[in-house]
Parts: structure tokens; sequence; C-alpha cells
């Protein structure tokens, strides 16, 4: 067991320290680190005129950029970690020692993934500037911090994945990429054409006060309706289609954050808001309407306290996690096969040494 943890250490260490001796990784940090500033710094300027009830709005927005950079980040650090050794010719090298399979992909990824957690740290310090700016709570930036921490993982794991799968360095960080595109926005585009492909039938019936009996100034005289009209309509229909949203890693991050609600129990923060709308999906569409203005108490009502929703609704967080946790563990088996010596077959033109 010691054995296989050293080793993977040195194939962990190895790999981060050819990155640290780059100049381009200092300049990619540099650069992050002037975005987080503007970002933070313009975030700060417009929640300064709510005053400090700013604070949590520019926490939630400043960890969705850390996620975003790590997501355009992580994918040209892990896609190109297994053939880009075999193109240099230093992976039959390494294959050739005690070193195993499995400990090398796992020291690859070890390494992808804490060098992408390089650019969530140097963030740190504008996140607590921002929580500093007043109403963050400690828990929520904690908890936000733990999910992005995971989802890099899984972006580094599904890179190194695919460099050990496809031979060109090129094509596996553009596959890379699709896949985190996929995720992000390749969710959003399917829910949305998804709900508009399978449309539902809406019933509605509505009674209105008779002619007459209201009088120019609005009071009632005669409190007589007509009889009642019934209309029918076509919807998107969303509800059965919350799990695609569930794969998204914002969608994630946004949902795993403990909801925080103001006194009229609306959110206080971008977290709750994304939280609340994704769950409020999962509540099956009212196939029927009424309305009436002669007896009120009949009507159908959809509005529901955000409380409420979260209540009788299951958490989306875990669903998506689970979705990428078994992503990541799939590619990181596949890599695992890839890399096994002897080889049964490799791609032409593949380089050996």
């Amino acid at each position: 067991m010691r054995s296989s943890v050293l080793a993977v250490g040195t194939i962990a260490d190895l790999e981060l320290r050819q990155r640290v001796r780059s100049t381009a990784w200092y300049v990619l940090l540099g650069i992050a680190a002037v975005l987080l500033l503007a970002v933070t710094l313009l975030l700060l300027a417009t929640a300064g005129i709510f005053g400090r009830d700013g604070g949590p709005q520019a926490v939630s927005a400043v960890v969705f950029f850390v996620l975003l950079l790590g997501t355009l980040v992580t994918p040209a650090l892990s896609g190109g970690a297994i053939n880009g050794d075999r193109d240099a010719g230093t992976l039959a090298t390494t294959q050739v020692t005690l070193i195993r399979g499995w400990q090398l992909v796992i020291g690859k990824f070890l390494a992808a993934w804490t060098a992408s957690l390089a650019f969530l740290a140097i963030a740190v310090p504008f996140l607590l500037i921002a929580a500093a700016f007043g109403g963050a709570n400690p828990g929520v930036l904690l908890t936000a911090l733990g999910v992005t921490v995971l989802e890099l993982g899984v972006i580094a794991a599904v890179g190194v994945g695919l460099s050990a799968v496809i031979a060109r360095p090129i094509f596996s960080v553009v596959t890379t990429y699709l896949v985190v595109a996929a995720l992000s926005l390749g969710t959003l585009l399917a829910f949305g054409l998804g709900g508009l492909a399978f449309p539902v039938t809406v019933t509605s019936t509505n009674e209105y006060y008779a002619d007459g009996a209201v009088n120019d100034d609005g009071t009632v005289v005669n409190p007589v309706c007509d009889p009642p009209t019934t209309s029918r309509y076509d919807v998107p229909s969303y509800d059965k289609l919350w799990g695609v949203l569930a794969a998204n890693p914002y969608v994630v991050l946004a949902d795993a954050v403990p909801g925080r609600f103001d006194a009229q129990g609306n959110p206080v923060d971008a977290f709750g808001a994304i939280k609340v709308s994704v769950r409020t999906l999962q509540i099956p569409m009212a196939r029927s309407e009424y309305y009436s203005e002669c007896n009120p108490g009949k009507n159908t009502t959809t509005d529901r306290s955000p409380q409420s929703v979260l209540a009788q609704t299951v958490p989306t967080w875990t669903v998506g996690l689970l979705v990428h946790l078994v992503l990541a563990a799939i590619a990181l088996l596949a890599a695992v096969r890839a890399v096994r010596t002897p080889a049964r077959r490799l791609a032409r033109g593949t380089r050996i040494a």
C-alpha cells in the first residue's frame, strides 16, 4: 500500500514540477488574478447600490466566475496528460518501470486536479473580500468552494481519461472541451428544446362578471357571472426534464449551497435563485386552470413559497454530482485500460518510445 502511494505521489510530483517550471503557467495565473480582481471590484461597485445586501450576490457571482475559469483551464491541463508523454517518447520509459497503469493514471489525474485548484486558490482572497463586504455566510462559502473542488476534479478526470484513449493531444483536449460544453451549455439547450418538443395541453376555465354588474368606479352591483368559458392551449412541459439540468455543473453548485432567504422569503443570492427555479421544475405542471370572479375561493393557484418548494422536492445536486462522479470513474477506468502493458493493440502511427 505504501509503495503504491509513493508511486502515485512520484508521478504527480514529476508532472507538477514540469508545470511549475513553465513560464506560461505563471502567466495564466496572473491573468486569472487580474480577471478576478476586475470582476470582484465591478461586482462590489454594483452591489453597493443595494447596501450590505449586495455581499451574498457578489460572493455567488465570484464563485461562478471561478468555476467558469476552472472549466476553461482544466481541459488544457488534463487533456494531453498521457498522450502528450506518448508523443514526447517518455510514456514508454515510465511503463517499463515498476509503475503500474493505475498508478500512472491516478498520478496524472491528481497532478491535473491540483494544477486546476491553483486557480481556485488565487480566488480565495477575492472571495474573502466579497464576503467581508457584508451578508455572506461562512457555511455558504465553504460549501461552494467544496463543490467547486469536486467539479474541477471531475473535469480533470475526464481530460486524463480522454488523453489516454485518444492518440493525439489536440483531439483529446478539444474533446474534453466539448464534454465540458455539453455539460454546461448542452444541458441548457437540451432542456429548452425538450420542453418545446413535448408540450402539454392545459384546459383553462374562466368565469367573469356579467355585463352591467360592475360600475365605472369598479364596484360590483350584481355579483352574477356569465357562463364559464373553456379554452385549451399547449405549453412547453419541463417537469420531466429537470434531470437534464441536474447534470449542469453550475446547477449542481447552486443547488448544493444552503439556501438563504430574506424576510419576504426571497433568495438573497444567485445560488438561492437558481436553486428554487430548478427545484420548482420537479413539481408537475397543472393540466387545468380555473378562474372565477364570482367564486375566487375556487381559483387554482401556483404560488408557492421558496421554502415550501425546497421541502417537497429532491436535492438536485445529489443527482448531478452522482452523474459527474460516475463519468469521472468511467474516464479513469478507460485510461487505466488504455495504458496497461503489454498493449494488445495500438493506433496506427502511435509512437512507442
